[in-house]
């Protein structure tokens, strides 16, 4: 059997819903297809299911990265935070914001899912599900094809129409052939297995000769030598506000512990391309098991890469010299008491637990010289350690990297190769910062996808 649209989108998650209910509000007849039993699992999790669904300053396009993070540009102008929080308000959705900027629901993240739902259903939008994609190809040629993940045909697979415009595609499904003009690909990406993540937007962009940014995992918590790690994992559970970034190029530092400052900063290897530079984040740190985590790992782990060399100031930005040379004057206690006071008694015993340091925490702190307070001090603002790796795509919040932006148009979130081919989402390589920017990314490309589809038609209808 085979049915035609005017498109048909990939993906019923945040992306995938808000463009196909764009599309269909604009009169275009929509197919939805997804493969997974559940709608939109990464926004019924997100938040601890009250969902991060935006953030206030997600129009700042510094909080973007990615080859060209410029290129989220159009689509943030399009949709902007603003636009989206008020669609919440006129559906009688409460929320709150937490913290720096980030809104969550006051209830649930369902209240989300079922808005974008019952969009759907208004606009007149097919839906395709449980329903996987064997195939993705273009008409009249020879077939790309690209296999999805598991999937069965679903009792909403049916109907269709006559469509209007060229046919360029054919999507192959387990509930049969769907025609349509354009096709829209909103998989997501990689992050989360467990609740359908999976490669096919990238397969789907490789077979029609897109260039595809290597995927990793991003927003994720950060691990180290299990052996070199041992002394450290007995802190696990512990957390405290740092400021954290990362050195490119340290080969001094070791893997864990404190690591040296150099003298002379070493020289940058030779790169073929300019690397933006990875901020630095004021966040809260979590000591685990296997390494770290929290917000200010998650945050810094996007742009940190293998071999680089993480630098934490574990005294978060505070004058810790100050504040001990100012106890000396006026305490008799050990130094690991009034260190203690300073930060979480534990990481303070610790510290002073090094070697290098060992000999300064049986002292009481007047005896200690000033010089070894300005030691202790610069080393616990200045912590310099290699990670050994990331926990995954499987702790992963998102997947970074994704089709290459120099392969999209800006304003339409087509592929500049394939007319009629649009990616939208994760899928593409735009990460935002933890609090809520991935998923304004997502609304905001699936509004500016669906304007230019609609246009697109529209033009060829006339």
């Amino acid at each position: 059997m085979s049915q035609r649209f005017d498109v048909v989108v990939i993906g019923a998650g945040a992306a995938g819903m808000y463009c196909a209910a764009q599309l269909g509000r604009r009169g275009l007849h929509v197919a939805l297809v997804e493969h997974w039993p559940k709608l939109a699992e990464k926004i019924r999790i997100s938040g601890g299911g009250r969902c991060n669904f935006t953030n206030l300053q997600a129009d700042r396009l510094e909080r973007y990265s990615g080859e060209d993070p410029a290129f989220a540009r159009n689509a943030l102008r399009a949709l902007p935070p603003a636009r989206f929080i008020e669609q919440l308000r006129r559906r009688g959705i409460d929320y709150h914001e937490k913290h720096k900027g980030q809104l969550f629901c006051d209830d649930s993240s369902e209240r989300i899912i079922a808005m974008l739902r019952d969009d759907c259903d208004e606009a007149g939008v097919r839906w395709f599900r449980p329903v996987a994609v064997h195939a993705v190809e273009s008409a009249g040629s020879s077939p790309q094809s690209v296999a999805s993940g598991p999937g069965r045909p679903g009792s909403d697979a049916s109907g269709g129409h006559p469509g209007r415009g060229p046919l360029r595609f054919v999507v192959r499904t387990q509930a049969g052939d769907l025609r349509a003009a354009s096709v829209v690909v909103a998989t997501g990406g990689l992050a989360i297995p467990k609740i359908g993540a999976s490669d096919f937007g990238l397969r789907v962009a490789r077979r029609f000769g897109l260039r595809v940014v290597e995927p990793r995992p991003a927003l994720v918590p950060l691990t180290f030598d299990a052996r070199a790690w041992r002394p450290f994992a007995e802190l696990a559970g512990l957390a405290l506000p740092v400021v954290i970034g990362v050195q490119p190029s340290m080969p001094d530092a070791r893997v864990v512990g404190v690591a040296p400052r150099p003298a002379v900063a070493a020289p940058r290897p030779a790169v073929t391309a300019p690397r933006p530079v990875a901020p630095s984040f004021d966040e809260d740190l979590l000591f685990t098991h296997r390494g770290l985590s929290g917000p200010a790992v998650l945050q810094i782990s996007t742009f940190w890469r293998h071999g680089e060399a993480l630098t934490i100031d574990l005294a978060g930005g505070r004058d810790l010299e100050a504040a001990l040379l100012a106890g000396k004057r006026s305490s008799r206690q050990q130094l690991a008491s009034v260190l203690g006071a300073q930060l979480p008694r534990r990481l303070a015993v610790r510290w002073l637990a090094e070697a290098r340091f060992a000999e300064l925490g049986r002292r009481r702190l007047a005896e200690v010289a000033d010089r070894d307070l300005a030691a202790l001090a610069a080393a616990l603002r200045d912590w310099r350690i290699v990670p050994a790796g990331t926990e995954g795509y499987r702790k992963a919040e998102v997947m970074a990297g994704g089709v290459a932006t120099d392969e999209l148009d800006p304003r339409s979130l087509a592929s500049r190769r394939v007319p009629g081919l649009h990616f939208i989402g994760e899928v593409v390589d735009v990460t935002g910062w933890l609090g809520g920017y991935n998923f304004q990314w997502a609304w905001s490309s699936a509004y500016l996808a669906a304007q230019a589809i609609a246009a697109d038609s529209a033009r060829g209808a006339g």
